[in-house]
């Protein structure tokens, strides 16, 4: 093997490891619309995620990629295209790599729509769009800037997709959000935002590190070669700036949520990082670290106030914030390259020229995605449907498109846990002629022992954290029979603030125990305050007591009721 062959064997293996990555973030891009999305629909999110990258591979193979680099016709703004890419060309006879390579940017432009119609687009309609996008869509604008189109001809420069990605996808989902119109209870009648939270904030950051861990292959892997001393330093360079980047965005994200909401929202700066990453990505090999750190910021700043005008004044329900992570911040980031690039950017004495080109470049594709994603949706509207009816939409999608009743089968939120009473065993059934004849009284009369002492309940809703505490303070006092039931309750108090992407929240259903108490000759008061003070802290959240009459008491074994019911086993007397 000479010199020469073992430099494009490099460069070769730079490009597929780029691949293998910018694939992956199928799995970040999967991780972050489900973790933001309602739990009732995550198997529907993955789907479609799926389905994104399984379509949209033979789609781009057959149509997609001729037409993204086929010949110039129309001055570059249209091309010739060619069909089903080295379908017969055995290994050396095709350039593969390549292939692999535009095949999976064309996935993540695809699948970037996906996050901001999530939870009400019928699924069937999901795959249509997609593949319209992934046939025609991208790969026309993508001609215009990486198929020798006209806007490359022009000097338009976005090295790795702002525009020619994200962009495209980000626009494609503002329309989509928009005639699909916000899922239900979104917004009240007088126009005001209604929070829903994703369903888990820890998937949704495990997506947005998978993503941000795969960026340095969408960009990194964008110089296309490894074989030599400039190509090298040119990756490193870009691995820095997109670093610096993201970091920088989520680091202003969160100074912005923290000043605004009073407190650093996670949500919000999970977008930031992946705003500076988006915007950064056409500029990544021009500008200096400064540059990069600079566009960040500004990024991480602007995606906060995207959000609140796309939600609160345009109206438009976009779940993951698609919309203005990809589509306002592939924007910026494309425009400030005009600003930031070390040779012909505005502030390194370029002048207003390439600036202009750059603008240009933005307004002309996002011409182009909103009106031919406008028509495609409104076709779909008006043949198959675009939403998922109400009743859809308010069970989940998971059951009525997928017939999954549950994502998360096997995990069960309400489960009872008895701390008091012998174990059993399971399995056996009793024969009839062992059961206890029962005999409930007919009357309406609380039961009262031979002392006059009645019997009460007493249930103690609480902070998990106080219950070992709790159970020593009432077995001090002759309580030693409870039962523990793990629930969530609302824990939003009247004047107390809480948000959630810069919308306030109504009520918050957070995890707390119930305790339940049965008790008869012990005072109800002597539980009541073991109970207050032991879980007293004069905060908000401290829980709620609450006390009924018991109409009667049976134990099962032995058919006993009243006072005698709770005098064996381990029960309260």
């Amino acid at each position: 093997m000479n010199i020469m062959d073992l430099a494009t064997g490099l460069d070769t293996a730079w490009v597929l490891l780029g691949a293998a990555l910018v694939f992956f973030m199928q799995a970040g891009f999967a991780m972050v619309e489900t973790g933001f999305t309602r739990a009732k629909n995550a198997g529907n999110i993955i789907m479609k995620n799926l389905m994104d990258f399984s379509l949209g591979t033979p789609i781009f193979w057959i149509l997609g990629f001729g037409i993204m680099f086929g010949a110039n016709v129309f001055g570059g703004w249209l091309s010739v295209p060619s069909f089903f890419q080295g379908a017969n060309a055995l290994p050396g006879d095709y350039n593969f790599a390549t292939l692999i390579f535009q095949t999976v940017f064309c996935a993540t432009a695809a699948t970037i729509v996906s996050g901001a119609m999530a939870e009400r687009t019928k699924f069937s309609a999901y795959i249509v769009y997609s593949m319209v996008i992934s046939a025609v869509i991208y790969p026309v604008s993508g001609h215009w800037v990486w198929g020798g189109g006209w806007l490359s001809e022009l000097g338009f420069h976005d090295f790795a997709g702002s525009t020619a990605v994200h962009m495209v996808g980000g626009v494609a989902a503002l329309v989509g959000a928009k005639i699909l119109g916000p899922r239900i209870g979104k917004y009240k009648k007088d126009g005001t935002s209604v929070a829903i939270p994703g369903h888990s904030l820890t998937l949704g950051a495990l997506g947005v590190f998978i993503l941000w861990f795969c960026w340095f292959g969408f960009n990194g892997c964008s110089t296309v070669a490894m074989s030599d001393t400039e190509s090298s330093s040119l990756a490193a360079s870009v691995f820095v700036t997109t670093n610096l980047a993201a970091a920088c965005a989520t680091v202003a994200t969160m100074v912005v949520t923290w000043v605004r909401y009073k407190k650093p929202d996670v949500s919000m700066t999970l977008n930031g990082a992946l705003a500076g990453l988006v915007a950064i990505t056409a500029g990544c090999d021009s500008v200096t670290p400064l540059g990069a750190a600079v566009i960040g910021t500004v990024a991480g700043i602007l995606v906060v106030f995207a959000v609140e005008f796309i939600d609160k004044k345009l109206k438009i329900d976009d779940p993951v914030g698609a919309v203005a992570v990809h589509g306002c911040c592939g924007a910026a980031g494309t425009i400030m390259t005009g600003l930031f690039a070390a040779k012909g950017g505005l502030f390194y004495g370029g002048g207003f020229s390439f600036l202009g080109i750059q603008t240009l470049g933005v307004i002309t594709v996002i011409a182009w995605v909103a009106v031919t994603m406008t028509i495609v949706f409104l076709i779909i509207k008006h043949t198959m449907g675009l939403r998922a009816s109400a009743e859809e939409e308010i069970e989940g999608l998971d059951i009525h498109e997928h017939g999954l009743a549950s994502s998360y089968a096997d995990f069960m939120l309400n489960v009872p846990t008895i701390l008091t009473g012998r174990s059993e065993t399971v399995g056996q059934e009793t024969p009839e002629s062992a059961v206890p004849i029962i005999r409930v009284p007919d009357n309406t009369e609380k039961k009262v022992d031979k002392d006059g002492h009645t019997i009460t309940k007493i249930t103690v809703v609480c902070k998990e954290s106080k219950f070992e505490a709790l159970k020593h303070a009432l077995n001090e006092i002759g309580v030693t029979g409870m039962t523990l039931t793990h629930v969530l309750g609302c824990g939003m108090q009247k004047g107390s603030s809480e948000y959630y992407r810069g919308v306030p929240v109504e009520a918050t259903l957070l995890p707390k125990i119930k305790v339940d108490i049965v008790v008869c000759r012990v005072p109800v008061s002597d539980v009541i305050k073991a109970a207050v003070k032991i879980l007293y802290t004069g905060h908000i959240g401290d829980g709620k007591i609450f006390v009924y009459d018991v109409r009667d008491v049976v134990k099962v074994r032995t058919g006993e009721s009243g006072y005698d019911a709770m005098t064996d086993d381990g029960e309260n007397c």
